[in-house]
């Protein structure tokens, strides 16, 4: 028998994408940033931290409402669905037509399969739900469940790069473990994101180190243009 291998949980995926690629970004900037300008590495620890806590519960506020808007705009579009199929059926009918035309089949059996489909109202309006407008229902707890997601894959995400600065007092020397650290999960993750996504996983990999590098070396070189050293 033939296995097909399909992604099928891809908002969670995507969440954990969201939430990890932020984390391990923002946060390596930041650390990078204040260890271009002071020594300490207690207060990069300090801001990072300050900085994963707010970030974490600000995207993970973020997931939630894009899941929240996406469940009310659903509910909208199926109140309406509902209303058309009741005030203008023939007008529905016609719309049903349209998508099986589209598969090549002939005219008497589009009508037959209209006349078939109206016969239950609400497999009626998931048809058009589906495949009139291409919306699935999106579960009921999508909107916590993508908040906690994001905001947890943050948190761990940005705790990768300031762990060298809890062991390592001075700021500049933890910077260097912290670049090799965070550099290194962010190749991993990157090439595991990209062969859970269908991509070229060698080129996804390095695309998002050269991100987290740019952007923790501009934030470090802006440090220390503007401190002046």
């Amino acid at each position: 028998m033939h296995a097909e291998n399909h992604v099928t949980s891809s908002e969670t995926i995507r969440d954990i994408v969201i939430g990890m690629s932020d984390g391990l970004t923002v946060p390596f900037a930041l650390a990078a940033g204040l260890s271009g300008a002071i020594s300490s590495s207690t207060l990069v620890v300090t801001a990072g931290i300050a900085e994963i806590v707010a970030g974490s519960i600000a995207m993970g506020l973020g997931g939630y409402l894009a899941g929240k808007t996406e469940a009310d705009h659903y509910n909208s579009e199926l109140k309406r669905e509902y209303d058309e199929v009741e005030r203008v059926p023939e007008q529905e009918k016609i719309e049903v037509k349209e998508v099986f035309a589209e598969f090549g089949l002939s005219e008497a059996l589009q009508q037959q399969i209209a006349d078939e489909m109206a016969k239950d109202k609400k497999k009626w309006v998931d048809f058009m739900m589906r495949y009139e407008l291409g919306l699935e229902e999106p579960n009921a707890n999508r909107a916590t469940k993508s908040a906690i997601t994001i905001g947890l894959s943050y948190i761990v995400g940005g705790i990768i790069p300031l762990s060298p600065y809890i062991f390592i007092d001075h700021a500049h020397v933890a910077l260097g473990y912290s670049c090799i650290v965070t550099l290194i999960c962010l190749f991993v993750f990157g090439y595991f994101k990209s062969k859970m996504t269908g991509q070229p996983a060698l080129s996804g990999a390095l695309k998002v180190v050269v991100i987290g590098a740019l952007a923790a070396g501009a934030a470090f070189m802006m440090a220390k243009l503007i401190n002046g050293k």
